[in-house]
């Protein structure tokens, strides 16, 4: 499919594409979109028909049975946006993630964007993650700079706007955070555990107040990005190699499923990907398939 993107932002290699995919848990894929520009983080909508993703600054919406191509979704004067948004459980709001560090709501439909985030004394910048299953508040990660020190924690924020509820006080960077879909949990990676800089694994805390932190991951891959499924049966996250430093993009990866607690983990897909393959959530409704988007080179 032929579809001209923005061209700002993140660049492909010659001859790489970006391919928008759906997985079940049987391991079953599907490709429904492949162009020559990188396109991110696809969210499923609640209702199930359409898949969301991020490209050259602006968001997108196509039909889950591709049916048609993608659609540009009006943010208003927001033209710098990342990969970092998220579906209201209603479907009427999409929250985004800015390049000027704030976030902002927009209509599913389109229109005038409502920055969300406050103003801060000293550099704050918001990195949307989650939506409570209620709606009504969004956890993100914050990078703070105050002097020489650099903290990335895990925030709360009312969707509304509202003041911002720290549940993370930690040195080492976080980030993913999401809610569980009964709202207890919120499920993020951290490098708490980590032997090196760089090294994240899975853990999950109360939603409340950060408080019963479990680690969920302890091998030797670098785990990202945990996603809970609408039913609460399976989390999926992104696996890098031992040895990544972060989450970049380009390199084999694996998409792993375990259960919400940490056990019975598996393989379900492996692939060239990272960086933008599976930055939000992206279970459909049914909790039996999610998308991804993976990143191969020409052969």
């Amino acid at each position: 499919m032929t579809f001209a993107f923005p061209r700002r932002g993140r660049t492909l290699a010659a001859g790489q594409r970006s391919e928008l995919t759906v997985i079940d848990l049987q391991g079953n894929k599907e490709v429904l979109l492949t162009v020559n520009a990188a396109i991110e983080a696809p969210n499923w909508s609640p209702d199930g028909k359409w898949l969301v993703f991020n490209a050259g600054g602006c968001i997108y919406r196509m039909p889950t049975d591709a049916s048609a191509g993608p659609e540009q979704i009006d943010a208003g004067r927001l033209i710098d946006l990342n990969n970092d948004h998220v579906i209201s459980p209603d479907g009427s709001t999409i929250y985004v993630s800015s390049d000027d560090g704030h976030i902002y709501a927009v209509p599913f439909s389109g229109g005038a964007p409502r920055r969300v985030s406050n103003e801060h004394s000293t550099p704050f910048h918001y990195y949307l993650h989650g939506i409570s299953p209620d709606g009504r508040t969004l956890s993100y990660v914050a990078v703070e700079k105050k002097g020489p020190e650099r903290r990335v924690n895990v925030f709360t924020i009312p969707s509304a706007g509202g003041p911002d509820l720290q549940l993370t006080h930690m040195s080492v960077p976080n980030d993913g955070p999401e809610y569980s879909p009964d709202g207890r949990w919120i499920y993020f990676n951290s490098e708490l555990a980590a032997s090196q800089p760089g090294h994240a694994q899975i853990f999950r805390m109360h939603s409340g107040d950060g408080s019963g932190l479990e680690q969920l991951t302890f091998d030797a891959c670098v785990n990202w990005f945990p996603h809970v499924s609408p039913d609460g049966q399976h989390v999926v996250f992104l696996s890098y190699p031992a040895g990544t430093i972060g989450h970049p993009a380009d390199k084999e990866v694996k998409l792993r499923l375990m259960t919400p607690d940490g056990d019975d983990q598996r393989e379900l897909v492996s692939f060239f990907g990272g960086q933008g393959t599976i930055n939000v959530n992206s279970w459909a409704p049914d909790s039996a398939r999610l998308a991804y988007v993976a990143y191969p080179l020409s052969t």
